[in-house]
């Protein structure tokens, strides 16, 4: 058995209120042929005869009296939905799920959350801290809403608007540790091997004359940044993390490989009208400007 429309519910109250199908299907502005056929199909989905036809007009079956005490009910609620759902579109509220790298989000959220959800008390954000490939995955799989992702692949169910540029390199702080001395080949290179843009720059870097004899591993840039600045070794950055870190002593290795980074705000195609979507957006959008 299917589920009766709203429509036919409808069709049906207002039979159930006529008596008479002439009548009802004046009243709804359709044809008694389409009103017969609405009320079959709802006693389709239910099972069971709903009225019981005269000259007179129609008269409802006990199956009838119980389907519009709860239609009447359906109906209520099924307006209310309806009317939540619209909200949904044209105001500012619900619960969106916004990801990001946790680096791009040290130096990007706050600028915007705050004031964002001062002023919009009915929306809720859930963060979602992942590498950039995987934050546009999860929004092609609607699994998040919007996202702040670094060179983000082309796809036709995506909507791609470009924040700034950005730019990888390795990085020095002061000292002459042996482990900062990349020209010797004593240097221990400190990353995110699971980064693109680390493993781009891992070819490059002999290439550059630039050597290290050790790899110390972080999923974590901030930590990578903290080690770089107290003479731990070299360091894959970006520069964007470098220049919000309270570090001032790191420079950039001379003669060392670029990766250039494009950041980007994405969104499916269907949600750019959303307005909620479209004020985190405009947070975002003014938060790197």
């Amino acid at each position: 058995m299917s589920m009766p429309s709203p429509s036919d519910l409808t069709y049906f109250v207002e039979v159930a209120s006529s008596l008479n199908l002439s009548r009802a299907a004046e009243r709804l502005g359709i044809s008694q042929p389409s009103l017969t056929l609405a009320i079959q199909r709802l006693e389709h989905s239910v099972g069971t005869p709903l009225l019981i036809r005269s000259k007179r007009g129609v008269t409802l079956t006990q199956s009838g009296k119980q389907l519009l005490v709860h239609a009447r009910e359906l109906l209520q609620r099924w307006d209310a939905v309806k009317g939540q759902a619209l909200a949904s579109v044209h105001e500012i509220q619900g619960s969106y799920t916004l990801g990001c790298h946790p680096s791009v989000a040290l130096y990007s959220l706050a600028k915007f959350l705050p004031e964002l959800q001062e002023k919009n008390p009915g929306l809720e954000i859930r963060l979602l801290h992942e590498l950039s490939r995987k934050v546009t995955e999860a929004v092609i799989r609607m699994e998040a809403d919007l996202g702040i992702v670094i060179n983000p692949v082309r796809h036709p169910d995506l909507v791609l608007r470009k924040l700034c540029d950005d730019e990888v390199t390795v990085w020095v702080g002061d000292g002459r540790r042996k482990v900062q001395d990349h020209r010797t080949g004593e240097a221990v290179l400190i990353c995110d091997p699971e980064m693109l843009q680390t493993q781009d720059l891992l070819g490059k870097l002999k290439k550059c004359g630039i050597g290290y004899s050790r790899v110390l591993a972080s999923s974590n840039l901030e930590v990578i940044t903290q080690l770089v600045a107290h003479g731990a070794g070299i360091g894959i950055i970006p520069q964007r993390v470098v220049n919000s870190s309270r570090y001032r002593n790191l420079k950039r290795v001379p003669k060392a490989p670029v990766f250039r980074d494009e950041i980007f705000l994405t969104y499916r195609v269907e949600n750019k009208l959303i307005r909620s979507i479209q004020a985190i957006s405009e947070g975002v959008i003014e938060a790197f400007a």
